[in-house]
């Protein structure tokens, strides 16, 4: 949270405001003499005005004129269009005056010492209660109101956020009311989830106003919640950092608090631990920040600090004419605990909201009426375009939103160029296309595939050697070896370690021929499929062919030495000094897990792995000592898009249809009756999965992956043609869509020598 603590400055009141000046440059150089001052409810509208008057009598200027709006987002529309200057807002109505009005923070509420300007939103748990933030589907939930920030905003928004709630369509009350085993929301009692949203509310004493948004129902506010988890109506409640510590050890009056210690409850953790009650400042789900004051992009926020540094300096101590910060005698208690108004130092809704409280937002915030209609999906082929119109029939019919439209484009990048441009909406794509959609189109991951665990579809890019303590060499010593690669099309044999290899400088092209660096730089190689594209003879030059030598270096199984394990067999017959493969190549064919004769005798323990940090590693620990981990295909959509309903239409649909021997008539994960393979979505995927913080093709892709694409695509070159040669192959890439078609192919498959 450095960023958000970093935003506000607390100095004392008479050093905060002294050197600011009232002449805004949004004002022309012209000294302003009115701040119209917007109020969202009547009780405020009458301390606007008393505060006026009194800051008049003080003679301090300039003059505070009341704008009455009927809402916060009423306000922000009169800020905008300028015909009010500022508004007091807290949380989630800064999210939206930031986002979607372009207002800033220009002054900020301090409360207590201990937490400043921010409070923090828990959740807390019996300590008997064996559950995580990573098991609540299914408990019963205490929440302090509908609408609530820690109570409801933070919680929700959290769950949303971090992919453990899917919401179809912006529709959160049902999607909390299907998560949650039944619930107390005071104030969702006039929903149409009122059934399990108010299932654990009990009114007051004598039963009326169940689930009613006051005092009235007894499990209302944070001590209500609280009370709601404490009496067994629910087994999470939704807090303040400070509600059970005020609420027991004998903090209380009510009978229901007495007996009550702080000991026998716990707190949920963001990573999935708990922790005391006392440990709120690391075990919190977001530091919600203070209310703030509110206005336009372009008017110079000291001439409000000015203002209101003057006026607590007359109006925030006792026996004063007017008391800034005490509503009461309004019928309001809002800014009670507020100490002093401070200076937000970084003007921007997102530095004063912080990183959690953002992400929470990001989650919660959804408007019904900015979604489409239709998701129109991307197809490749005509086996493609039969399973998604069965897809979307499937869901339509069970009201899944938004509809799925199928819509026809002749490769991945048409599809890509068609999604930027606004003529298409998504698409299933794999890591090479993953990084040139986000590169070259902007385009962002809104799903995930998730593939069974230890399986060959969840894995990374290994390089294989013997161990041999006698002629032993790293990564950092491959000039000169002999090389061994499953084909010329293999992504953990080919593409990923040529590019981990060009980008920290081991391999570089002369020219900017990738090609023909590479076959200088081996000693020799199979690369089965190169022969094919005219690729130097030195990349067959190890390839073995079938039993009678013939088919020497083609691209399938009459190549002994094509695929993953035809790679090791390579390196297992001596014909090649390294196999770059998939991780479970060595797994799936030593230890007598292979009835191949080449195989019978081969043990793991005679194998090692090649780091990039120049050291070895045994076989199993892959995870640590790879050239990349292998990225998971993902659906990809434009960053405008809101990716949280994309999930939700899919997850919605995967619950459905997700299961192979589901009984609803589609299978989302099976190709088979369509006589293609992997069509919309690999058919070996488990689930679809939420993009949680990997929300750029960056972070989906990872660093290694990321570092072994720019080396294919932006290879160091040397020799006499190195600006000419890297102008005509890669760079043209940076000039964006239109020189796209001309350019790309030759980034990702150099081309073969002669041509």
């Amino acid at each position: 949270m450095g960023s958000h603590s970093a935003a506000r400055v607390t100095l004392s009141a008479a050093a905060s405001w002294a050197s600011l000046s009232l002449w805004s440059p949004a004002h022309s150089g012209e000294q302003v003499t009115e701040v119209r001052w917007c109020t969202i409810s009547d009780a405020e509208q009458l301390k606007c005005q008393d505060m006026s008057k009194a800051f008049r009598e003080a003679g301090i200027q300039p003059i505070i004129a009341c704008v009455q709006g009927t809402s916060a987002g009423h306000c922000m529309q009169l800020i905008s269009a300028q015909k009010a200057d500022a508004v007091t807002l807290d949380g989630e109505a800064i999210y939206e005056a930031g986002k979607e009005h372009g207002l800033k923070p220009v002054a900020g509420e301090l409360y207590d010492g201990e937490v400043g300007t921010a409070y923090y939103a828990v959740a807390v748990v019996r300590k008997n209660f064996s559950v995580t933030i990573n098991t609540l589907k299914g408990v019963k939930s205490c929440h302090t109101g509908l609408q609530q920030t820690a109570g409801w905003n933070v919680p929700v928004g959290f769950l949303v956020e971090t992919g453990r709630l899917s919401v179809m369509g912006c529709d959160v009350l049902t999607a909390v009311s299907e998560f949650f085993g039944g619930s107390c929301v005071p104030g969702a009692g006039e929903t149409n989830h009122s059934l399990s949203l108010c299932r654990a509310c009990r009114g007051d004493s004598s039963g009326k106003w169940v689930c009613d948004h006051s005092p009235l129902e007894r499990y209302y506010g944070y001590s209500g919640a609280f009370r709601c988890l404490v009496e067994g109506a629910g087994d999470v409640a939704f807090v303040r950092h400070s509600t059970v510590l005020e609420n027991t050890d004998g903090k209380t009056q009510p009978s229901w608090g007495k007996a009550l210690l702080s000991q026998d409850f716990e707190l949920l953790c963001r990573d999935g631990s708990r922790a005391s009650v006392t440990e709120w400042r690391r075990c919190h789900l977001a530091q919600v920040p203070a209310r703030a004051v509110m206005v336009r992009a372009d008017m110079d926020g000291k001439l409000i600090l000015q203002l209101l540094g003057e006026g607590q300096l007359l109006f925030n101590r006792e026996g004063s004419t007017f008391q800034m910060f005490s509503s009461e005698s309004y019928g309001q208690k809002d800014l009670d605990t507020t100490l002093e108004l401070v200076p937000v130092s970084t003007q921007t809704y997102e530095a004063w909201l912080g990183q959690d409280y953002l992400r929470a937002m990001n989650g919660l915030f959804c408007d019904p009426n900015k979604l489409p209609d239709f998701l129109r999906w991307c197809v490749l082929s005509t086996p493609e375009f039969r399973k998604c119109g069965d897809m979307a029939l499937a869901l339509s019919q069970q009201k899944l939103r938004p509809e799925i439209q199928c819509v026809w484009a002749h490769s991945p990048l048409q599809c890509m160029e068609q999604i930027q441009a606004g003529h298409m909406d998504a698409v299933t794509l794999r890591g090479e296309d993953i990084y040139r959609a986000g590169k070259m189109f902007g385009l962002v991951p809104a799903a995930g595939e998730s593939y069974p665990e230890n399986s060959s579809d969840s894995h990374y890019a290994v390089a294989l050697v013997n161990r041999d303590s006698s002629s032993a060499f790293s990564l950092n010593e491959l000039r000169g070896k002999r090389s061994c690669h499953p084909d010329v099309n293999s992504l953990a044999g080919w593409t990923v370690p040529l590019g981990a290899l060009i980008h920290r400088g081991s391999i570089r092209p002369r020219d900017c021929n990738v090609i023909k660096g590479v076959s200088e730089f081996f000693n020799g190689s199979c690369v089965p499929g190169s022969e094919a594209r005219g690729f130097p003879s030195s990349l067959c030059a190890v390839c073995a062919g079938d039993a009678k030598g013939w088919n020497k270096c083609v691209a399938n199984s009459q190549e002994r030495y094509f695929g993953d394990s035809g790679a090791f067999r390579c390196l297992t017959e001596k014909a090649g000094d390294v196999a770059f493969v998939k991780h479970t190549t060595i797994f799936d064919n030593t230890n007598g897990y292979t009835s191949e004769p080449w195989a019978a005798k081969l043990r793991q323990q005679d194998y090692q792995l090649l780091c990039l940090n120049g050291a070895r590693a045994e076989v199993h620990q892959f995870q640590a000592c790879s050239l990349a981990k292998i990225p998971a295909r993902a659906v990809m959509v434009r960053p405008d898009t809101n990716t949280f309903t994309v999930y939700g239409l899919l997850d919605k649909a995967q619950e459905l249809f997700g299961d192979d021997n589901n009984k609803n008539g589609f299978q989302m994960f099976d190709s088979y009756k369509y006589r293609g393979q992997d069509l919309l979505f690999r058919d070996v995927t488990v689930q679809l999965v939420p993009v949680v913080e990997k929300t750029t093709y960056i972070a989906w892709l990872g660093p290694d992956y990321m570092r072994a694409m720019e080396g294919i695509l932006t290879p160091p070159c040397s020799g006499s043609g190195r600006m000419q040669a890297a102008g005509r192959q890669c760079d043209s890439l940076k000039e964006g869509p239109r020189h796209i078609r001309q350019h790309l192919s030759e980034c990702f498959t150099p081309k073969p020598r002669g041509s």
